[in-house]
């Protein structure tokens, strides 16, 4: 049967249309529950003697309490998952992945597209009445199909839908009614709590208004936001929070070119990191005075307005405490815009990790008690729970959602969602990490599993005989990578030719001949983005099967490849290019170390170690060139740790070493780059994958500068080769004095970032780092999915296969690139917390003096770097408290402090010796303390 379907869509220019759709209407679809006799139940899973229908607002609110196991025989319409999708996609994805679930007894019923509950909106009918009682037709339908034998039951907190449904004959109840009959009080822990405005006074008797005094301004109505921003009397933009200060946050704003500095909770009013927020300009005589900015301390937490330490970095360095430089860390603080926040757009709320604000525990147990959580993230506020199980939480790290945050409370109010395990247990910690940078670190399902070829896997008749791919398994390939490493995507071979030039080949595990558009195992892949790598374990983005055996270019097995083909002159001029599919058998798979040993020990003139010398000497002249034409040699705090294999504790901590044979790979890994984004932006203008380095301003190399004047060194910034020349001539005494300069330097960049190439102009697609004017990345589908996607466009590129749809949707692809970068970013993040993580286990019980040299100047104190460890910290020079700091002045234009005697005085980059031990200023919040020796 065919039914007319109308609905109205937004376009993107914001117009709204009308659009038609026929339903074809079924009667076959089942019902899913085991005891129906109508319905064919081999495939039902609905098997209590119970059946929950839940309404849109129950999934979008109580998501949490759905995800617990305890809740189970549950009816999901496709009304309310399309309602879902349209209102929040985080939640969608959720519910989605309980309904595929198979260990989970989640339905979905077509109810869309059965005849017998399918409704027409009604003339006057708004959509959201329309859904409510397409909830309730469904539900009615529910309870005659199955007869008496199976209790069907609505779940809904919406008064209306409840009292419709009851004067229908349909059971209903509130979801807390319901948990409530379960007999399982320490579910009721999950419940939203609704805002203090949405609650009757029968509820709560502790929250009358006017008992209570109003903290926060109101926030705008979006009517009155949207006209604001119209007239330019606002100003939208995200909140970014000082991860090191919580006091102090900056909103980008387009609208006026600059950064707006929010200074305290009262003018962040309630938004947290991440929300979209409307800005509302303060006076200029109230812009932020001119101060000396000193370091907040951790015992500042309840002080607002506290030590102002402007950093707008979102990419702040490893440190052990606060005050990083970055690009808003400028002398000249009083000229910047100061503001308030008026209105929240879009919330970015999410779940929190932390532990509860330490208590006496209560004497009796189940009744509810109120309680303060502590995120570790110290930019989050502390948020209020009310829960039944205190006393079993007080020593656990959990996460906490929030639910609202009324004008009249000092804090947000939430609710508790689960337990990750003991306070100070590194797997404890270490889950922690992943879940605050929003790592997926579950199994892969059974479905992706399903997308993998059976093991053992070796490369087929089939494979060699394909047109497309050439056999190579002649060339001496070899493989260079990290001590360990499993996941080799990348090999290189080097043949001299009769000519008297080189054929150098870099070879790709060719992934996407086993990663196909549209299959679960490309979905997963492509929602994980890129493998993580913590200090002790690897996060895959793609199961192991595959990363470690199948794709991985081991030693001495066939593989599939995709291979970059130069013929170079000696001088590492490129003659020509060639791009192809491949079967290699790798010789030999080199650690770094290894293949350093062989090209330095002057006995050795195997064939093999003849192939890498070559190739590092070409490599030294690609580099020299790059670095010509202005790439920037910078240098990063890179720590490496010694780990048990037994108990997985850091054993040793030490700075990452680079090697000559690094440097080697990592040349021809940018030269086989820069060479595939020439050729898929060529066959490809309008949907190339590229990655783009925006040009640094002034603004935010001005740190930089302020450093490099202090010790009488004057750097040219005008280009990135002006920078680099300089970067090469900042040398003194100290061996260690280039390095630092120019990890400082690496601390004022912007984030390299993934981009569809019709969304920019080609002169936006430079990378000012590599000096290039074309970047992507292509050497790594193991562990990235950027590559995997540029593997798809480079083989549509030789006539290989077709383009997959996504690459004809541009907004699609748009959406693929922002969450690659997303996915990124959050990887290096959750990799800098492990190292954070280890570094406090191993400092804990090891108490160490060593030497540090001065990065920052602070008016109560300074910042130091620990070369050995490559740790940043804040060491205090006057204590807490101290107005002015003290018997201390800085300057922090010349990036000195000294003594108001005279006596003593410490300057930039001086080399001061330190005591390293791991404190607890405040409860389940260690950290590692710097002080003066």
């Amino acid at each position: 049967m065919l039914q007319s379907k109308q609905f109205n869509k937004k376009t993107r220019q914001g117009r709204v249309q009308k659009q038609v759709r026929e339903v074809y209407l079924r009667d076959d679809i089942y019902c899913g529950a085991k005891s129906c006799k109508a319905c064919d139940s081999s495939s039902a899973c609905l098997a209590s003697s119970i059946i929950l229908v839940v309404d849109t607002n129950v999934v979008l609110n109580q998501i949490d309490l759905l995800e617990n196991p305890a809740i189970d025989d549950i009816v999901v319409l496709t009304v309310v998952l399309d309602e879902v999708k349209n209102k929040n996609l985080s939640v969608y994805n959720r519910i989605r992945a309980l309904c595929s679930n198979s260990f989970r007894k989640f339905f979905v019923f077509a109810n869309e597209f059965h005849k017998d509950t399918y409704v027409k909106a009604v003339g006057g009918e708004s959509p959201n009445d329309r859904n409510d009682r397409a909830i309730r037709v469904a539900t009615r339908w529910y309870q005659s199909h199955l007869g008496g034998e199976t209790r069907v039951l609505l779940l809904t907190n919406d008064r209306e839908n409840k009292r419709k449904a009851i004067e229908d004959g349909i059971s209903a109840e509130t979801i807390e009614s319901y948990v409530k009959s379960m007999g399982q009080p320490d579910l009721l822990d999950l419940l939203v709590q609704p805002a203090s405005e949405d609650v009757t006074m029968d509820d709560v008797e502790d929250l009358r208004p006017s008992k209570r005094k109003t903290l926060y301004t109101e926030h705008k109505p979006m009517s009155e936001i949207t006209s604001g921003l119209l007239r330019g009397i606002y100003h939208q933009g995200k909140l970014r929070v000082n991860r090191y200060n919580p006091f102090e946050a900056y909103v980008g704003s387009e609208s006026i070119g600059d950064e707006i500095i929010i200074y305290g909770r009262g003018n962040m009013n309630r938004a947290f990191d991440g929300d979209i927020v409307a800005v509302e300009l303060l006076p200029q005589d109230q812009w932020h005075e001119e101060k000396s900015l000193s370091i907040a301390d951790e015992e500042d937490e309840e002080e607002d307005d506290v030590h102002l330490v402007p950093n707008s970095a979102d990419d702040a360095p490893r440190t052990t405490d606060l005050g990083n430089g970055s690009a808003g860390d400028t002398n000249s603080v009083s000229s910047r815009p100061t503001g308030r926040v008026v209105g929240v757009i879009k919330r970015n709320w999410h779940s929190y990790c932390g532990s509860l604000e330490p208590m006496t525990k209560p004497a009796g147990s189940g009744s509810v008690a109120h309680a303060l959580f502590v995120s570790k993230d110290r930019r989050i506020p502390k948020i209020r729970i009310q829960t039944r199980q205190l006393e079993n939480l007080l020593d656990k790290r959990i996460i906490v959602a929030v639910d609202s945050w009324d004008r009249q409370s000092r804090y947000p109010s939430g609710h508790y969602v689960r337990i990750i395990g003991e306070i100070g247990d590194r797997d404890t910690e270490s889950e922690v990490v992943l879940i605050e940078n929003d790592i997926n670190s579950r199994p892969f399902s059974a479905q992706v599993l399903a997308c993998l070829p059976p093991l053992p896997w070796l490369v087929s008749s089939e494979d060699l005989a394909n047109p497309i791919r050439q056999d190579l398994r002649h060339l001496r390939v070899c493989s260079v990578d990290p001590p360990g490493c499993k996941d080799i995507d990348d090999a290189l071979h080097c043949m001299a030719l009769p000519n008297g030039n080189f054929e150098v080949g870099v070879h790709i595990a060719d992934v996407t001949n086993f990663v196909h558009p549209g299959t679960p195992l490309d979905d997963e892949a492509s929602q994980r983005g890129t493998s993580v790598y913590l200090v002790e374990r690897r996060i895959d983005m793609l199961p192991k099967p595959l990363t470690e055996d199948i794709c991985s270019l081991r030693a001495d097995v066939e593989r599939l490849a995709f291979s970059v083909i130069w013929e170079m002159t000696p001088h590492a001029e490129i003659i020509s290019t060639r791009y192809t599919k491949s079967v290699i058998k790798s010789c030999a798979a080199l650690s770094y170390i290894e293949a350093q040993a062989r090209m330095d020990d002057s006995r050795l003139v195997d064939p093999l170690t003849t192939d890498l010398r070559n190739m590092n000497t070409l490599a030294k002249i690609m580099r020299q060139r790059r670095i010509e034409r202005g790439a920037l040699t910078l240098a990063s705090a890179e720590v490496k740790f010694q780990i048990d294999t037994e108990t997985h504790d850091p054993l040793d901590i030490g700075m990452y070493q680079i090697r000559e044979a690094n440097q080697m790979v990592e040349e021809f890994m940018l030269a086989a780059n820069v060479s595939v984004a020439e050729q898929i932006l060529k066959h490809f203008p309008p949907c190339s994958l590229l990655r783009r380095h925006p040009t640094p301003t002034r603004e935010m190399l001005e740190p930089l500068l302020r450093t490099a004047a202090a010790v009488g060194l004057n750097l040219d910034v005008s280009s990135s080769k002006a920078l680099a020349d300089s970067l090469d001539q900042a040398v003194g005494d100290d061996p260690y004095f280039n390095k630092l300069i120019r990890i400082l330097a690496t601390r004022c960049m912007t984030q390299a970032v993934y981009f569809c190439s019709g969304d920019l102009s080609p002169p936006e697609f430079h990378h000012y780092g590599l000096a290039s004017p074309l970047y992507t990345h292509f050497t790594s589908p193991i562990r990235r999915y950027a590559d995997v996607i540029v593997h798809r466009l480079l083989a549509a590129s030789l006539g290989i296969c077709k383009l997959p749809p996504v690459f004809q949707d541009r907004s699609q692809l748009t959406n693929v690139a922002d969450n690659l970068n997303y996915r990124h970013r959050n990887a290096q993040m959750a990799s800098r917390a492990s190292v954070e993580l280890h570094t406090l286990i191993y400092f804990r019980k090891r108490p160490t003096d060593t030497e540090a040299r001065i990065v920052k100047i602070r008016s109560n104190g300074f910042i130091v770097f620990v070369p050995k460890y490559g740790i940043e910290g804040p060491v205090y020079l006057s204590t807490r408290g101290e107005k002015g700091g003290g018997e201390w002045f800085a300057d922090e234009q010349q990036q000195k402090i000294r003594k108001m005697d005279n006596s003593l005085s410490y300057s930039v980059l001086q080399t001061v010796c330190i005591l390293m031990e791991v404190v607890e200023p405040q409860p389940n919040r260690p950290k590692l303390q710097l002080s003066l020796i």
